[in-house]
This record gives structure tokens, sequence and C-alpha cells, in this order.
């Protein structure tokens, strides 16, 4: 083949320049040669330049044709400065340097031809003769007795290209679907996982969506391989289709429920249970992972099983991992239970009685004593006015006088249920007033027991339930709106402060304390020692308290932990059809529905929030069929030692007593009143000052505390 003459005179040219650039610095330093070598790599630099700022294309052929008058340049200046020849003969090996990469690269020779025509020697290429092109052949399938069915699936994966480089081993078509079908697939190469297969690539052989496929693995069976190299494919267009018209509750909570966006992500449906007899559909469902806790949004999950998401008939249960959906066709807890002396009768070795029904029907239970902790019990009740707490206050007193116990009743204001239990309890009275002495002999009686001696070996002892030695009874202490009487300006302290020791001392001498109020919290008068000692020996049970929300806090004051508690709705109303149409058409709202008076949470011994409906107790009728015969009554030593203390008498007198709060003025010689400095009462009050100096935690209190001061 012929050497182009561009060619060759390039590479003359770069050949003959080379020494001029090694030897005309060093020999001839001031020749003219060095200024017009130096004057085309300026011309070069130039070059460059315009060829960096062109915006027509060819900008790098440009730049590397005038790279060689650049780089002359750059050695021409080198070898000028360096001493001689420079360092090894340098001058001389840049020199040939640039000669050897000019005859290699060429730039002017291969760069001046435009659309690459060819060179003036070049022969016209000759077209090559076209190459066979072969159809790629499969690799042999070794016939292995597959049905038509595999084969036509064989046939149409194929044609598709091997997805994921896969081969299909068998399909499977189900039962009474014409299409739907499983594809198990193993990987061309043995030996060799399988990677980016899709739904959408398997889909696409079948002409399905691909939400109508889902891979899974293959478990290992005997007599075929497993792991990563295997994989099945569930193609089920049929199926989908009907779960998308009329899907099964199961599919139905797969889709909607169990879904990261569902009420109950992460949760599977066990079984559904439907009681007739009782009108009550159950859906019993657990995590997946028996490690997570239930995240449960009632409503939503309502709305994507397609049931109604009314509060007062679809309750929700937990208990660990699982969780239990009661959907009733009406109100469970709208009936009324009425009490019964067999519910109120105590056990007598546990002290356990039923108090209410929960909205499965189950009995709920509450105790007289704590027979594990072999002592008496307190009580908490919680509810805004009218919400049922004097008729649980009437449930409890039944069980403990069936169960031969002491009954004291004191109240805030005038009730007709309070005055009603009056009549069949040991002592009852109103005024806050009188819930102090009341308060203030229960404390006294504690230190009473505490010194009264057992007949059989003449010492005394701690108070054991059910112990026929034990010489008294148990005794419970109610205080009706303890939150109100704790606020009282004249008497409130001395109610806190006697609430406080009852609630600490009290169950080591069978004497326990039930107060009922509005909050639970210090600032309303349940101390933390009080609400701590109230929450671990009893059975906290809060009414309606205004709105789900300050019930649920409630609720949770009174818990060591914040479990899920259920809501209390305002009044039973079942939602009766679209409030959307009815604001369209004008129509009126229905009606409220039925109360919930009665309806409680109560909190159980370990921590768990229940819902009952409170056994009713009808005060219109004679309340001597629920109580027993006897009223029961302290002993004639425990009443001799309290009158001498003088905390035994009419309680219910309206003033208080010379010294029974406060110490008794004493008249100086100058006729000055001065309180003298001892206490009234058995010593059972202040020990100094008129009275005792009020916690000041209102504006109300402290303008009180202005008024009653003295010495100003």
């Amino acid at each position: 083949m012929a050497t182009p003459r561009s060619v060759t005179l390039e590479r003359l040219a770069y050949t003959l320049a080379a020494p001029v650039l090694a030897v005309a610095p060093n020999i001839y330093p001031d020749s003219p040669v060095n200024q017009i070598v130096q004057w085309a790599g300026a011309a070069g630099i130039g070059g460059w330049v315009l060829a960096a700022k062109s915006d027509e294309p060819g900008a790098g052929r440009k730049i590397l044709r005038w790279t060689p008058l650049v780089a002359a340049a750059a050695i021409d200046v080198a070898a000028k400065i360096t001493t001689g020849w420079g360092p090894y003969g340098m001058d001389g090996l840049l020199a040939a340097g640039w000669a050897v990469a000019g005859c290699l690269v060429m730039p002017y020779s291969r760069h001046s031809r435009r659309r690459h025509r060819p060179a003036l020697a070049t022969p016209a290429p000759q077209p090559a003769p076209a190459a066979l092109l072969e159809e790629p052949v499969a690799p042999a399938v070794v016939d292995d007795g597959a049905d038509l069915l595999t084969r036509e699936v064989r046939m149409l994966w194929e044609n598709a290209g091997m997805p994921g480089r896969t081969h299909v081993v068998k399909a499977t078509r189900h039962p009474g679907q014409r299409h739907d079908l499983t594809i198990l697939l193993r990987a061309s190469e043995t030996g060799r996982p399988i990677t980016g297969l899709t739904e959408a690539a398997v889909a696409a052989p079948f002409a399905v969506p691909s939400s109508d496929v889902v891979l899974s693995e293959v478990a290992i069976q005997p007599g075929r391989q497993g792991g990563p190299g295997w994989m099945e494919a569930h193609i089920t267009p049929d199926a989908n289709q009907r779960r998308r018209t009329k899907p099964t509750d199961q599919e139905k909570w797969t889709d909607k429920v169990a879904s990261p966006k569902g009420g109950a992500p992460g949760s599977e449906l066990v079984h559904t249970t439907r009681d007739n007899e009782r009108g009550v559909t159950f859906y019993r469902a657990r995590m997946a992972d028996p490690t997570d806790t239930p995240r449960i949004d009632l409503p939503k999950v309502c709305r994507g099983l397609g049931l109604p998401d009314d509060d007062s008939r679809v309750f929700v249960l937990t208990e660990g991992a699982e969780f239990l959906i009661s959907v009733f066709d009406t109100p469970p807890l709208s009936p009324t239970f009425p009490a019964t002396r067999e519910l109120l009768t105590p056990d007598a070795k546990t002290g356990m009685y039923v108090c209410g029904f929960s909205i499965t029907g189950q009995p709920v239970h509450n105790f007289v004593f704590q027979h594990d902790k072999n002592a008496a019990k307190h009580g908490l009740v919680l509810g805004v006015t009218r919400g049922g707490k004097t008729q649980f206050f009437a449930v409890t007193m039944v069980a403990e006088s069936n169960a031969g116990q002491i009954v004291w009743l004191s109240s805030c204001f005038k009730d007709e249920k309070t005055t009603a239990l009056g009549e069949y309890i040991d002592r009852q009275g109103i005024t806050p007033l009188y819930m102090a002495r009341q308060l203030r002999a229960a404390k006294a009686l504690c230190q009473i027991r505490a010194e009264m001696p057992w007949a059989h070996d003449g010492r005394p002892h701690d108070y054991k339930p059910g112990d026929p030695r034990c010489p008294y009874k148990q005794l419970n202490v109610y205080a009706d709106e303890f939150m109100t009487a704790s606020q009282d300006p004249e008497y409130g302290e001395f109610i806190q402060a006697d609430g406080d020791a009852l609630t600490v001392m009290g169950l080591k001498y069978g004497i326990g304390f039930n107060p009922a109020g509005q909050s639970p919290f210090a600032h309303n008068g349940f101390s933390t020692e009080m609400k701590d000692n109230l929450r671990q020996n009893s059975r906290p049970v809060i009414f309606n308290m205004g709105s789900p929300g300050a019930t649920r806090k409630a609720a949770e004051g009174t818990m060591e932990n914040a479990y899920d508690v259920p809501t209390i709705p305002a009044r039973y109303a079942p939602k009766e059809g679209s409030a959307i149409e009815r604001a369209m058409a004008g129509e009126a709202e229905p009606e409220n529905g039925v109360s919930t008076g009665g309806v409680a949470v109560v909190v159980l011994d370990n921590g768990r929030a229940v819902l009952m409906k409170a056994l009713y107790v009808n005060f219109d009728a004679d309340l001597a069929d629920l109580f027993p015969s006897e009223i029961h009554r302290l002993t004639d030593y425990e009443i001799e030692e309290l009158t001498k203390l003088g905390l035994w008498f009419d309680w219910s007198e309206p003033e208080p007593r010379p010294g029974e709060f406060w110490p008794e003025p004493d008249e100086d010689d100058d006729g000055d009143s001065k309180p003298r400095r001892r206490g009234g009462g058995g010593g059972h009050g202040p020990k100094s000052g008129r009275r005792a100096e009020p916690k000041v935690t209102s504006p109300r209190q402290a303008l009180e505390a202005i008024k009653n001061l003295t010495d100003a």
C-alpha cells in the first residue's frame, strides 16, 4: 500500500526540524531561528484560544493540529535556558521525542481531510461480503415428560427471551380457574441465583397486569431443590378480579387493613366468628411479627372492612401481639344490668364479687379485701356529675355490707341517693365538716386498732381478712366529691392531710379509703402519694369525664403505663344515613340517643383497661333486698377509745366544737384574745396557732388567707 504524500512530507519536516530545535538554542542563542520558532509557538497558542472559543464542531482537531508548534517553542525555550545540553543530554532527547511523536500522530495529515475523504494513494475500500447471520440455537432441553400446559408456558417463556435467565420447570393450573396458574422457575445456569426477575417481566409473556403476579421463594422439599436459584411465580388474574369485586374477610383484611397505610399495619386476620344469640361479630387478629405492638386506628379498620365506625357498637381489645375487634348489632352497654343480692355477695375466700359486665358480656369483678396482700382495699372512683359515681358507691357498699364490713359515707352536698344509703350503713353525713370529722376518727382508729389485743394470745396483730380471731371488722370510709371538699377554705387542709395519712396506714389496720371526684391529679386534692396508694390497692373505676380525651387522661393517670384506654362515647347514638345527604336535603339530624351513664373504664390488676357497664341499683325500690338485715358497726372498745379522744359524737353538728380543729382563744390580763399553744380533739389537730395556715393554690384561697389575718 503506497504512503500518502502529505504523510511523507510531514514526517520529513519533523525529522529535519528536530536537530535544529536541539542545536540552535545551544550553539547560536541569538540566532533568528529561535525567534521564528517562538513566534510559531505563540501563533499555536492563539490557535488554541480561537479553537476553544469557537462554537463550531472540530475544536479538538484544531487544537491537536497546533500542538506541534507550541511543543517546539517550549523545547526551544527549555534548551536555551538549560546550561549546555542539559542533564543527560536532555535537549537532544526532547527534540528527538518531539520528532517521533509528530511522525506517529501526524496531526496535519490526518486532520486536514474533511468528511473523512480517503487519501490520494489509498485504494477505495471494497465492500466486505455480508456475514451469514446464524440464528441462535436454544440449548437443547431434555424431554422430561412435561404436560401440555408446561410445554405451552415454556414456549411463551422462550419467546419472551427467558426473563431473568430462568427456565420453566413446571406450570400448574389453579383448580376451577381458566387463567390462574403457578410456574416453578430455576436459573438457567446451575449454581447461579435468580436476579433481576420482576413481576412485570413475568406478566408480559402472559399479557396480564403486573399487579396479578406475585413472586415467592421456594422451600426445599424432598426430591426438589430450593434456595436463591429457584422461584415461584403466581399468576392470578381471575382470582384478583373476584378479589376486587367480591373479596372475602381475609382478603379485605390483607388488602385494606394490614397494608402499610391500613388501620392495623403488619397484622393478619386469624378468624372471624359470628354469635347470632348475642348479635356480635368478632374479628380476631394478631401481628405477623409477634414482637410488634399493635398500632390500631379503629375507624380506619372499620372503613377497610366495610363496617360502620360507630364508637358505641365497635370495640377493640388488645392483649400482647393479639387483638379482638367486636362489632355489635346494637350498643352492648345500653341495656341495664340490675343489681342482685347474689351478684353482690363476695366470695368468702377471695372477696371477689360482680360489679358490672364488659362489652363482651363477661362479668367484671371487684374485691372487698385483698386476699393476696392480706389487707383491706382502697377504692378510687372518678367521673363528672351524673356519670354514675354514687350508683357505683351503692354497688360497692352493698357488697361490703354483705361481707360483714362497716361502711361510713360523707359527701359535700346533699343527695337523694346518699341519704337513702345512710339508712343501711353505719354512718352517713353531708358537708366538708362532716368529712373532716369522719377522716379524723378513721385515722385515730388506726392507732386504736394497732394497740387492740387479740383474744387468742392477748397481743395486737395486723388485720387479716377472713380471720375469725380478728377482734374488729373492716371499715370502708367513703368520701364523695373529695376534690371539692379538699379545696374547702375551712377544712380542706384537714381533709387532704388525713386522707393522705389514711391511704398510707389504713390497710394494715383494716381501714380502706374510697374517695370519688372529677380529677385524679395533685392540684385537685389527689397528692402523688395518695394516688399511688389508691392505684396499687384498688381497681380504679373511671366514668365519663366529659370527653374521650379527659377520660383517657384520667385513666392513664391511674395506671403504671399508658395502655390503650377504651373510649366512652357521650351518648349511644348509632349513625343513621349520611350526614352529607341530610345536609344537602336540609333535613334535621337524628336524636341524640341514649345516655352512657353507668359506663366506666375499669383498670384491672395487670394494668389493662376494660370498658364495663356497672350494675344498676334502683333507689326507687326498697334497698333492703340488697343489704343484709344487720348493720355492722364498730366494737364497744373502739367506740369507747374514740370517745376518750373526743372524736365520737354526732358529726352532723353544724359548728366545730371548741378546740376540735383549732386551739381555743386564751385571754391575757389586758383582755386580748390569744390562741393557746395546744391542739384540740385529743391531740389530733394542729399544734400551734389559731388554725393551720391553709395552702394557697388559687386566688380565692389567697383572698381567704388575707381575710383571716389577725395580728396584721
